[in-house]
């Protein structure tokens, strides 16, 4: 069994899988378009370019999402980054915050030497974490 996450954009789905894959090493492995499925008669003008379904792999995580009309940014769950060092976290965080919300800034923590919480551009929540190395558990 695998558990994958599925977001649905207001019209942004091509330009954050894009960004996301430029900037976190995702690869893209579908983007299909409204008006590449199979019923085109009943697919309005204004749709064909709108995503229909697209997936992308960043590490070991498959994204996936679409164009949906009227769709909301996350409010209450976050994809994580768990990042290798305190740098990666910081260059996420200039990249990903710019033009977005933060709820968080990125700071140390009791938990963390890197820890973040914000809303990307695209509407996309996030929680960037640098662990604290050589703490037991």
């Amino acid at each position: 069994m695998t558990l994958d996450i599925y977001l649905n954009y207001n019209g942004t789905c091509e330009q954050a899988f894009r960004f996301y894959e430029r900037h976190l090493g995702g690869k893209i492995t579908l983007m299909m378009r409204h008006g590449e499925g199979p019923d085109q008669a009943n697919v309005p003008a204004d749709r064909k370019d709108a995503i229909l379904h697209a997936r992308i792999e960043i590490g070991k995580t498959v994204l996936m999402g679409a164009d949906i009309p009227g769709a909301e940014p996350m409010r209450s769950a976050y994809l994580t980054l768990t990042l290798d060092t305190a740098k990666e976290a910081e260059r996420l965080y200039q990249l990903l915050s710019d033009g977005g919300q933060i709820f968080m800034k990125m700071e140390e923590t009791f938990f963390a030497s890197r820890f973040a919480m914000l809303r990307d551009k695209f509407g996309t929540s996030w929680m960037l974490l640098h662990e604290r190395q050589g703490r037991a558990t």
